[in-house]
């Protein structure tokens, strides 16, 4: 598969191109430390072929190498965030091998999106369902336009949405997940917000300056305290308490020998402007 990219500054990248159309299922454009990840293939609404998680995978992992990149953003091209898997492209390769790769692959994806030393914030505007649906869970922020809705609705065709339950169900309390997952319904959202799958809910015309604004302030940050507590924040939450505190305090001692760390309090106690080393 073609892999066409040229990664400089505030130009865009051409990932993998989509089979039926020859456009770039996937575009990145960096600027500003912040990295773009647009979802390409709004004719399908933007549904996670095999070439689109490559072409996720094959980012993510260039994403995590590069200490350029402060902030990751996910979104999408169309009138759909994504529709989850292409059931087309499922249906074709009915062989559960397939269907077990597959579903791994997309697994890698997900996970690397936890791994990535960067938060991910998913800029949402319009439908996302299933792995869809999954991928906003997975990412560590979203915002969501009014008009965006969400559902897991594989129920709705006989197929319990697993994958996305593991995301869902690390978001969301378990009767709102088990509402979701069980009845195949919409949640509108304002729901969403309200449950806990988006951060923030916005008017479209609204969505890239609020995205925007938080992509400076989370760039603004000393970059090891941000690396630092995304990594400790997924490591805890999967301890129990006891663990959990123990792994805390270790990583804040850890935190405190940096240089970066020090430039900040004594700037604070100096009642001065740090100067992060890595802005």
């Amino acid at each position: 598969m073609a892999n066409n990219v040229s990664r400089e500054a505030g130009n865009p990248t051409l990932a993998t191109s989509d089979r039926s159309t020859s456009e770039p299922v996937l575009l990145r454009n960096d600027e500003g430390g912040v990295a773009r990840l647009t979802l390409n293939r709004p004719e399908k609404f933007n549904a996670l072929s095999e070439q689109l998680l490559a072409a996720l995978q094959t980012e993510l992992d260039l994403i995590k190498a590069d200490d350029r990149i402060r902030v990751v953003v996910v979104e999408a091209n169309g009138r759909a965030f994504c529709a989850g898997h292409d059931l087309a492209e499922m249906r074709a390769s009915p062989e559960q091998e397939y269907y077990q790769w597959l579903f791994a692959q997309c697994s890698r994806v997900m996970q690397s999106i936890s791994m990535l030393p960067q938060p991910v914030i998913a800029s949402v505007d319009g439908m996302a369902t299933a792995a869809g649906c999954q991928l906003v869970a997975t990412c560590d922020l979203a915002i969501a336009t009014t008009e965006t809705r969400f559902a897991v609705s594989g129920i709705n065709l006989g197929l319990f949405c697993s994958t996305p339950a593991v995301a869902l169900s690390r978001n969301i309390s378990r009767k709102h997940a088990f509402e979701m997952l069980f009845t195949g319904d919409f949640i509108s959202a304002q729901q969403a917000l309200e449950w806990g799958l988006v951060n923030r809910v916005v008017a479209s015309d609204e969505l890239k300056t609020t995205v925007e604004s938080w992509c400076r302030k989370i760039a603004e940050k000393p970059a090891i305290a941000v690396k630092t507590g995304k990594q400790m924040f997924y490591k805890q939450i999967e301890k129990g308490l006891a663990d959990a505190a123990d792994f805390a305090a270790e990583t804040m001692a850890c935190n405190m020998m940096d240089d970066d760390t020090t430039e900040g309090i004594d700037a604070f106690l100096q009642k001065r402007p740090p100067t992060w080393s890595e802005n």
